[in-house]
């Protein structure tokens, strides 16, 4: 199983996008998972979680570089996550499905 984080301001928003999109990677046979931390969090979770990819949602895009440079220490991948894919809605979940399934590392 693959499984992806994501990082958010206070983690409440991005809890309902971590669901919504796992779900949606059930229903279409995935073997993905999705969780989500606030920023407060995000830094240790990059260093020692077994998260295979983190995603930083639009409102905390100002600690990208940070958490980014803390991925590369781990080797883990951190990326930004694109606002088209951060809208609780069908077609926003669905966004931000096929965003991670592009960017999940092997």
């Amino acid at each position: 199983m693959k499984k992806a984080l994501i990082i958010c301001a206070a983690g409440m928003s991005s809890s309902m996008m971590a669901a919504k999109t796992t779900d949606w990677f059930k229903t279409n046979n995935k073997d993905y998972e999705m969780d989500a931390v606030s920023v407060t969090e995000g830094q240790k979770m990059i260093e020692t979680s077994d998260f295979d990819l983190f995603l930083i949602s639009p409102q905390t895009k100002m600690y990208l570089k940070k958490f980014q440079a803390t991925g590369e220490k781990v080797g883990k991948k951190v990326v930004p996550i694109p606002p088209q894919a951060y809208v609780p809605i069908p077609s926003g979940v669905k966004n931000l499905a096929e965003f991670v399934l592009k960017e999940m590392p092997e």
